[in-house]
């Protein structure tokens, strides 16, 4: 991705006009950059992947600092099929692993996720 897609991206998730490229250099060079308080408007660099950056922007406040709600059936399925994509784990290591996250804790088992991925009109289940 260039920088100016990801300019782009970034831009639309900040509700801001796109077309204006980022200046990635202090993100690039310490891992994190505040480009406003908002949704969206943090800039991360957790590192690199062969040699390329690997950036994304996300929201200043911690995993601790919302109230979490339960994630809909299509938003488990979106992690879990590029999980499953990557090879790594299978479906059952998957379903353990969503059904422990926050917000998905105490309303999707990994036996929901499991039969979620197998049945697209399951929904969540109370442990």
């Amino acid at each position: 991705m260039s920088v100016q897609q990801f300019s782009d991206i970034a831009a639309q998730e900040m509700y801001r006009e796109p077309g204006a490229d980022l200046d990635l250099t202090p993100v690039l060079t310490r891992g994190r950059d505040a480009l406003g308080p908002g949704r969206s408007e943090t800039l991360l660099c957790p590192g690199l992947i062969d040699g390329v950056p690997v950036l994304t922007c996300t929201a200043p406040w911690g995993v601790n600092d919302v109230t979490w709600v339960c994630p809909s059936p299509g938003y488990i399925r979106f992690p879990a099929s590029g999980l499953l994509s990557a090879g790594a784990w299978d479906a059952d290591a998957v379903a353990a692993y969503l059904a422990t996250c926050p917000g998905a804790a105490g309303h999707w088992t990994a036996l929901a996720v499991l039969a979620l991925l197998d049945d697209a009109d399951a929904g969540p289940h109370e442990p």
